[in-house]
């Protein structure tokens, strides 16, 4: 398993946590638990929800929060989260997003050696 260290942020209330964050190149979407939600200062009864596919193939609706900053390394990438789960978890959205790159083998996210300087992104 890959764990990045990341911030997080809530551009509107200026507030800001650093995280370690599950790196999973299975899931869609970042991910955070209701209680980092609730640190960066979002009300989770007062945004919209989405309903999701968790890993045993259930099916639940879950909030969506937003919008919210993530930082890794020298990139950063203003999405929308979803709030579940016990820990964060970086998914593919926001790794495209950042154009980082998984090495399962080293266990390490790092920037896309193809672009060092610049996220690069297809627009085709």
């Amino acid at each position: 398993m890959t764990y990045a260290d990341i911030s997080v942020e809530n551009p509107l209330q200026k507030r800001r946590l650093e995280l370690r964050a599950l790196v999973d190149s299975g899931s869609v979407f970042f991910t955070v638990p209701a209680h980092v939600a609730l640190q960066l200062g979002f009300d989770t009864t007062e945004v919209g929800t989405r309903e999701v596919v968790l890993a045993d193939g259930s099916r639940k609706a879950v909030p969506m929060i937003g919008p919210i900053r993530v930082h890794f390394s020298d990139r950063y990438c203003d999405l929308s989260a979803l709030v579940v789960g016990d820990e964060p978890r970086f998914g593919a959205v926001p790794m495209e997003m950042m154009d980082l790159v998984l090495d399962p083998s080293t266990q390490t996210l790092t920037v896309n050696p193809s672009s060092p300087f610049v996220p690069l992104a297809l627009a085709k």
